[in-house]
């Protein structure tokens, strides 16, 4: 296996109202090596979006460490973190945050102004399978050609690392496959380790390893000994 590009130790987050404490990260160990597709599971409130928040760069942690190749993002001033999103994170949520007054090729082309080695937002919508919608607005587009896109903009900075968080939450099944079959494209072609967040079992079936939350811990961690593809997949 690849090094680990990605690394935690000993990670918590607590977020306090008031006198009262929730902790939704409890001592999570993990790491993804480069090029790795990774599926979280785990039930609503089991620490899985705070944990990619975390690793992404948008939240910090109560304690513990996190590592980005051989960057300590824990200890990161806010413009060292912003830096670290912009030249080597792409996100990907479950609603996709397109500009409606903007095309296709325009949403996508937001990101590649701004990153340091971009690639064409052409070419970036051609690999999510989109290249016959470049000019259309996002109000022309079906849900899930509206995640392609986003995946799209996502990758056009060649991050070489993909979170993604319920990409597939606000779809049907026929539709969902389509991103699923988007996001296994992208880390084939450039090679970005992807992180998926979900609560649909069926989905860690396209992951090189399924990695189980509960309760703000990691209760399991298991490698697919043979990646089954999107179109294959049925919920």
């Amino acid at each position: 296996m690849a090094a680990a590009i990605l690394r935690t130790e000993g990670l918590t987050k607590i977020y306090a109202t008031g006198s009262v404490e929730v902790q939704a990260l409890r001592g999570v160990d993990f790491e993804a090596a480069a090029g790795e597709f990774v599926v979280l599971l785990g039930p609503s409130g089991s620490g899985k979006s705070t944990f990619l928040n975390i690793v992404g760069g948008l939240d910090r942690a109560s304690s513990g460490t996190v590592r980005f190749a051989d960057h300590e993002l824990t200890t990161s001033t806010e413009r060292a973190l912003t830096l670290y999103r912009r030249d080597h994170v792409g996100f990907v949520f479950q609603f996709y945050n397109l500009v409606p007054s903007l095309t296709a090729r325009e949403n996508v082309a937001l990101v590649t102004e701004i990153a340091r080695a971009p690639m064409r937002p052409e070419d970036a919508l051609a690999i999510v399978g989109l290249a016959d919608r470049l000019d259309h607005f996002p109000a022309q587009l079906s849900g899930g050609e509206q995640q392609r896109v986003a995946i799209a903009r996502a990758i056009a900075k060649r991050p070489e690392v993909l979170l993604c968080d319920e990409p597939t939450g606000a779809l049907d099944s026929h539709t969902g496959v389509k991103v699923l079959e988007a996001l296994t494209q992208v880390n084939s072609e450039i090679g970005a380790t992807t992180l998926v967040i979900t609560h649909n079992v069926a989905i860690a079936e396209i992951a090189d390893r399924v990695v189980h939350f509960a309760d703000g811990r990691i209760v399991s961690s298991a490698t697919n000994a043979h990646r089954r593809p999107a179109a294959e997949i049925v919920w």
